[in-house]
């Protein structure tokens, strides 16, 4: 009784095993695949902050496996008796489902691989140009490879959301999906957006700006707001700093008041050396020189020196001091270990020379008392 709803005409139970048996394994095939490429998704989104191992995690990820399973098994069943001789009454039949897969079928399908192959064709360009700017050498280079880092995980991550999306409404449409309220929905958010949301829109027109304009780059060191660190992202919306105590401070792009980039293109490691008044000035100068220039002539620091040490003379005067100002160009971030190394070598040198470096004096002055003052 129960085949005759199901069936026309005669039904032999060794064909509905030979039909039910290759759509199971099929469908959970597909079921599988569905599950890896929804984990895929949840760790690109996710990263490292949640285990794949988290219940969290494998609940949505069953849960898809078993609505992948089902619905590949009930659109797939009713095509499979048809093709072991049977007549069932309802569902997709073959010549639909023939039709479906060689129209809007391969068009979905088409649809996937162009979305995936412009999304690692993107990927593949950026990590390309990246290397070939790394395997160069230079100071030029490496500002190039790190604008080029930066901008490379921002294009990267618009390409994708933005190919994703277009694509997943490429693909409801051909499933006759009406993508009318979602458009709609869409252009309701914008205005709430432009509306509400005011703060976020100029956050990310600064960040396209602080990005466009080469301000500052992954890896960089800079102040921004009074806070320095080393630059660990930039994003569309905020930048990410972490301190030399590893405190990591982010920025809202739109905050940022004050923006100091403390290696760009180069950078000045600035020394103030206070001097005995006693001590001539120019016989310190050419001490500085000859020290500066064996530190340039180490094999381990000279790539980092850019040019010659710079003595640019007396500076001020202090309370028991001559102050003299000098400076070393070095590579970006290089100028601390430069400026320890010289200081070390600096303070031997004039050790040996007899240069006397003062520690601050005070000069008191002792009035005798006046005959009759009690």
């Amino acid at each position: 009784m129960f085949t005759n709803l199901i069936f026309d005409g005669y039904v032999a139970w060794h064909l509905v095993v030979a039909a039910v048996i290759p759509t199971i394994l099929l469908a959970w095939l597909g079921a599988r695949l569905a599950r890896r490429l929804a984990a895929a998704g949840i760790r690109a989104i996710v990263r490292d902050t949640i285990a794949q191992s988290s219940p969290g995690v494998r609940g949505p990820l069953r849960l898809v496996g078993i609505a992948a399973f089902i619905l590949l098994a009930g659109i797939l069943v009713f095509p499979a008796f048809e093709l072991v001789g049977l007549q069932p009454r309802t569902g997709v039949n073959l010549s639909r489902l023939e039709s479906w897969a060689f129209g809007p079928g391969l068009r979905v399908v088409l649809i996937i691989i162009l979305a995936y192959a412009a999304i690692r064709t993107t990927t593949l360009l950026v990590s390309r140009f990246e290397f070939e700017l790394n395997a160069l050498t230079g100071l030029d280079a490496l500002e190039r490879a790190k604008r080029a880092r930066t901008l490379g995980t921002v294009m990267t991550n618009v390409v994708t959301v933005s190919v994703t999306a277009i694509a997943l409404l490429m693909v409801l449409r051909e499933v006759q999906v009406d993508i009318a309220p979602v458009l709609t929905g869409a252009g309701i958010v914008g205005l709430a957006v432009g509306f509400g949301a005011q703060t976020l829109v100029r956050d990310i027109i600064s960040g396209f700006f602080l990005i466009l304009e080469d301000q500052v780059r992954v890896g960089d060191v800079a102040a921004i707001n009074g806070t320095g660190g080393l630059v660990e992202a930039i994003n569309l919306r905020t930048i990410v700093l972490r301190d030399v105590e590893g405190t990591v401070h982010v920025f809202p792009n739109g905050a940022i008041q004050t923006l100091a980039n403390r290696s760009k293109d180069f950078s000045y490691y600035v020394i103030d050396l206070g001097i005995s008044y006693r001590e001539n000035p120019d016989r310190v100068a050419a001490v500085l020189r000859e020290v500066g220039a064996d530190l340039q002539a180490d094999p381990v620091f000279a790539p980092w020196i850019l040019m010659p040490v710079e003595v640019l003379g007396v500076d001020a005067f202090a309370d028991s001091a001559v102050i003299m100002k000098m400076r070393i160009r070095t590579m970006p971030l290089k100028q601390w270990e430069v400026g320890r190394e010289f200081r070390r070598r600096l303070k031997m040198r004039l050790d040996r020379e007899g240069i006397e470096i003062p520690f601050p004096q005070r000069v008191v002055s002792i009035r005798p008392e006046r005959e009759g003052a009690q």
